[in-house]
């Protein structure tokens, strides 16, 4: 079903949804490597490189699957960063949180989610939003490609 288009970064701090989401990407036959990053400073430091070593490229990802309440720097700091740079404002973010709260869902889009999608409760039901949410950002969506951001 599907053609590796770019890497999906996920930012998930809890290890539960973070092998759900893994599983749930691959029962959907998405073929697209899934980077983890496990709080809001290695999101950050994967987007935003700080030494390049010579032939170390990291891959821009496709869309970024990223959690609020995550330690060292929350994912709003993280969205809000992601949204101040010509590199990465462009970016999709899919906000996957367990947060049903009004600020929350406010605040992320007010800084530039794409989307925003409450973890639901069980796993099934889990695994079924981020089958859905990943087969649209990694094989329905068309997103701007990357060469374009550099120039």
């Amino acid at each position: 079903m599907s053609m590796v288009k770019g890497v999906i970064l996920l930012v998930e701090d809890n290890q539960k949804d973070e092998v759900l989401a893994q599983r749930a990407f691959r029962k959907s036959n998405m073929t697209n490597p899934v980077i983890v990053a496990r709080d809001g400073v290695e999101a950050l430091d994967y987007l935003f490189p700080v030494e390049k070593k010579e032939g170390t490229e990291t891959a821009m990802p496709i869309a970024v699957f990223l959690d609020l309440k995550l330690p060292r720097v929350d994912g709003l700091e993280v969205l809000r960063r992601i949204r101040s740079t010509e590199k990465t404002c462009h970016l999709p973010v899919v906000i996957l949180t367990s947060s049903d709260e009004e600020k929350d869902i406010l605040s992320s889009y007010r800084l530039g989610a794409n989307s925003y999608v409450r973890k639901p409760m069980n796993s099934g039901e889990f695994s079924k939003a981020v089958m859905s949410v990943g087969i649209y950002w990694a094989e329905i969506n068309e997103s701007i490609p990357h060469s374009d951001l550099e120039n």
